[in-house]
């Protein structure tokens, strides 16, 4: 076959490699996706969509909004999120304190089946050439950027692309990182999770909130329940993976005692029949800033190590940096500048300048995690005080509000009613 010329190469379709190809397409910048599996694909997830996502998805194109959230079947509109401490007190805490003035749903579930193939029915068009079923086995430097070398997955067919510019989309176990990064390959994943689709849960907030538990057992981790659409719900837990090893935790076994043992959450199962196989996934939490590009290429979602280290939540950040990048390599090809130097000011500062003291208070959050304490005297404050549940349902809007929760005097105000 013969090889392809373009300007971007897209190794990988998943939501951030999708975000970079809308957003590339708008620019009419032409560009190839390369893709492992065939759509229609799954992914193991937890399925939840903050409002970081709704924001990405109505900047591409208001229209995928409308779509969404008409179609009950695929996805579930969610206002809000349930923390429930190690004491077993529960706080509700909505994703918007001005709901009534918003034309959509601040947040929504989807399982990834659902998602990520919307996405990529979103693709098609004049500037975007999509390769499914190919593996990237070489990254080749050129002296005008990169030839990427892919082979098919069910033939013997061979697939070339030469291009200026290469977006890695293809998750933190990618070939990417692993090329492209060279020495700078990320410690071994920060935390595990596992993941079961169940049906007829019981005690799901009428808004869809979603719930983590943080019980004592599996801190810093936490068990998830998340409602998605047709009744059914996302069941799984997290845990540090680095604990995992340690202690040679059966982590199975771990959620498993939850759903049937844990006195709050095995009532709530007592009916519910899982309606899939329990899989597991590593999350590559973005607990430290790395380098995120170099010379000719940019580097997002998993592959760039952008999960929420608090929540775990890794949608968002990956459609949000493939949007970043995609305008990163559209200044680049204006430009005509490819150098490392140049990327990092146009991806790397400017991502990290968005969501870097998020990610790190995240992590400032879950190493807290580990004086259940502290958060069971949190959650037991803000159920008595309305002025600290506004405060905690502003973090979800207001970056600002939520460095408070590094501050000492945030603690002493809880601890003294102030």
């Amino acid at each position: 076959m013969e090889t392809r010329q373009s300007p971007v190469a897209i190794i990988g379709c998943g939501p951030a490699g999708a975000a970079a190809s809308l957003f590339l397409s708008k620019a009419a910048i032409p560009h190839i996706i390369l893709e492992k599996e065939v759509y229609p694909r799954d992914k193991i997830c937890g399925d939840g969509c903050s409002g970081k996502t709704t924001a990405v998805l109505r900047k591409a194109d208001p229209a995928f909004l409308d779509e969404i959230f008409s179609d009950a079947a695929r996805f579930l509109p969610s206002y809000g999120v349930t923390f429930v401490a190690p004491n077993g007190k529960a706080l509700d805490i909505p994703f918007s304190l001005h709901k009534e003035s918003l034309k959509y749903p601040p947040g929504f579930t989807s399982r990834r089946f659902d998602l990520d193939n919307f996405l990529y029915g979103k693709l098609s068009g004049p500037y975007a050439t999509i390769f499914q079923g190919v593996t990237v086995q070489q990254l080749e430097r050129t002296d005008a950027g990169f030839r990427v070398s892919c082979k098919a997955n069910q033939e013997d067919m061979q697939v070339k692309v030469d291009c200026q510019l290469v977006i890695g989309a293809d998750g933190d176990q990618g070939v990417s990182r692993r090329l492209l990064l060279h020495d700078n390959i990320p410690p071994k994943t920060a935390s595990v999770g596992l993941r079961t689709y169940y049906k007829r849960v019981k005690g799901l907030h009428e808004e869809n909130f979603i719930e983590l538990h943080f019980i004592n057992e599996i801190l810093p981790g936490y068990f998830w329940i998340f409602p998605l659409p047709g009744g059914e719900a996302n069941v799984g837990i997290c845990m540090d993976a680095a604990l995992v090893r340690k202690k040679k935790i059966n982590l199975r076994q771990v959620m498993q005692d939850v759903i049937t043992l844990h006195p709050a959450i095995a009532p709530r199962f007592s009916e519910a029949i899982p309606t899939g196989k329990t899989y597991g996934w590593g999350l590559p939490m973005g607990v430290e800033q790395t380098p995120v590009s170099g010379d000719r290429f940019l580097l997002t979602g998993d592959a760039a190590s952008l999960i929420d280290p608090f929540t775990g939540e890794g949608i968002g950040n990956a459609l949000f940096s493939g949007m970043l990048a995609a305008e990163a390599a559209i200044k680049a090809i204006k430009e005509k500048e490819y150098t490392a130097g140049f990327l990092k000011e146009a991806y790397d500062d400017v991502l990290f300048r968005r969501i870097g003291d998020e990610l790190r208070l995240s992590y400032t959050i879950q190493k807290l995690l580990r004086y259940p304490w502290l958060f069971n005297l949190v959650v037991n404050k803000a159920n008595k005080s309305a002025s600290l549940r506004t405060t905690m349902s502003s973090m979800f809007a207001d970056l600002d509000v939520r460095a408070l929760l590094r501050k000492p005097s945030f603690y002493w105000n809880v601890l003294t009613n102030r």
